[in-house]
């Protein structure tokens, strides 16, 4: 019976030999980019890689999501999923931004790919698979980036989805009922002299489509006539800027958003205005009560004018938390392959600010989500680069595939302790259940609310 040491040594040999073609599979997604719910080209990658493994698979999971299957040799135990994002941003200024849709990968998702498959391939070697209890779930999302929020809608009253974030809708429709515990690891820019990190936390958001429905008329010969819609959005976003001082600092009070419809003509009145906007805080009840805040601007946009408009709430992201012991793991095995010197372990209170929906997983089951360097840029820009793809797809891929050994090899005793420990705060009834509580539409009519 070979050792846990000595099964992470195979496993790295197997992604090892494989590199090339792994860091081709991140280049090639870079070079084609899709939107969240759009991933056709990048799931069929998916799924030839899963056939040329011998890993079966189940299709079209939330539209574009694809889940392998490996049964282990060693007996029954725990599903593991490794899960890798299909999705790309918009940033029309990237150097491999997409001439026609102007979609981006800016945050490193197809490195993600890359290093799921190839944690996969290092677990599928036969010298492993007979040695290792339980399952593996290589698990590839769709539309973590939550983006195009009038076209994710449109999806939702066609009856495509329900939740408008990729693990969201997968959780709803019962795509990780059968897993245990899962994984991933995203790439990042801002590592200084490490290799890869464990830790922290991020926001949770509330996301919002805002539409101001004003009265047209000739913006020089008859303005009195018109009832200006981007006036009342302009007094809206003034308005919250007055209340970012009343946001505690603990909070992480991050409120930002685009205008997607400013009006028709230069020459007539706005009367249609339109806004994506996002409330991100570090707690659920304080995304709650901020989002209350920015509703009470938003309405009051609309009383300054005399506008109607319409709020419609959108179910946003959960706070990541990360497994303790499962971060253990990372850290151990991360430390053992780079040196200790290399990996940076931050505190739990520090909060990166931005959001995703692998926190909504985190309060379902137990999972980590660490970070991994190779990256050049500040994220979501165009300047985000990957500069070292050995450090971005092959060294997490070796990472991970170390960790679900330690879990899985030796009747899956690590992975019962992970479980036995594990108290996430939801299950999943629960979660489709606080989601669907949060969904709301407001209708104001500024005219008559007075």
């Amino acid at each position: 019976m070979p050792t846990k040491e000595e099964l992470k040594r195979k496993a790295c040999q197997a992604i090892d030999r494989r590199k090339d073609e792994l860091i081709g599979i991140a280049r090639d997604i870079l070079e084609h980019p899709e939107t969240g719910f759009n991933e056709h080209r990048t799931a069929n990658i998916v799924k030839d890689k899963f056939q040329a493994m011998g890993v079966p698979y189940s299709d079209g999971l939330a539209i574009t999501g694809v889940k392998g299957q490996v049964d282990f040799g060693a007996g029954p135990g725990p599903r593991l999923a490794i899960i890798g994002e299909l999705d790309s941003l918009v940033v029309t200024e990237h150097p491999n931004a997409d001439s026609d849709t102007g979609a981006a990968h800016a945050c490193g998702h197809n490195c993600q790919i890359g290093m799921m498959l190839g944690a996969t391939l290092g677990l599928v070697d036969d010298e492993i698979k007979p040695h290792l209890s339980g399952s593996l779930a290589p698990f590839a999302v769709p539309a973590e980036e939550f983006i195009d929020v009038e076209g994710r809608l449109r999806m939702r009253e066609e009856g495509k989805l329900e939740f408008l974030g990729g693990k969201q809708e997968l959780i709803r429709i019962g795509a990780f009922d059968d897993v245990q515990m899962a994984m991933m690891c995203h790439t990042a820019s801002d590592m200084g002299e490490q290799s890869f990190s464990v830790g922290g936390t991020s926001n949770g958001h509330m996301v919002k489509y805002v539409q101001y429905i004003g009265r047209a008329a000739h913006a020089g010969g008859a303005p009195h006539l018109g009832i200006n819609a981007l006036n009342a959005a302009t007094w809206a976003l003034n308005a919250i800027h007055a209340n970012r001082e009343t946001v505690r600092e603990n909070e992480t009070g991050r409120f930002h958003g685009i205008v997607t419809k400013g009006g028709e003509a230069v020459n007539a009145v706005p009367a249609d205005v339109r806004l994506e906007w996002r409330v991100r805080s570090s707690s659920p009840e304080a995304v709650v009560k901020n989002n209350s805040m920015v509703d009470r601007c938003f309405k009051a946009g609309a009383l300054a004018v005399g506008a109607k408009v319409k709020i419609t709430n959108i179910p946003g992201y959960l706070p990541m938390r990360h497994d303790p012991m499962l971060q253990s793991l990372f850290q151990s095995n991360a430390s053992d392959l780079l040196g200790p010197e290399r990996v940076a372990v931050i505190p739990s209170r520090r909060n990166r600010g931005g959001s995703t929906d692998m926190g909504d997983l985190s309060h379902v089951i137990p999972v980590c989500h660490p970070y991994a360097g190779g990256a050049t840029g500040p994220g979501h820009s165009k300047s985000y680069i990957i500069a070292d793809y050995e450090k971005a797809v092959i060294t997490p891929a070796k990472i991970m595939a170390m960790v679900a050994i330690d879990l899985l090899a030796q009747d899956a005793e690590q992975a019962h302790g992970v479980l036995d420990q594990a108290k996430p705060p939801m299950d999943a009834k629960r979660y489709i259940s606080y989601q669907r509580q949060r969904a709301e539409i407001i209708d104001f009519d500024g005219a008559t609310e007075l």
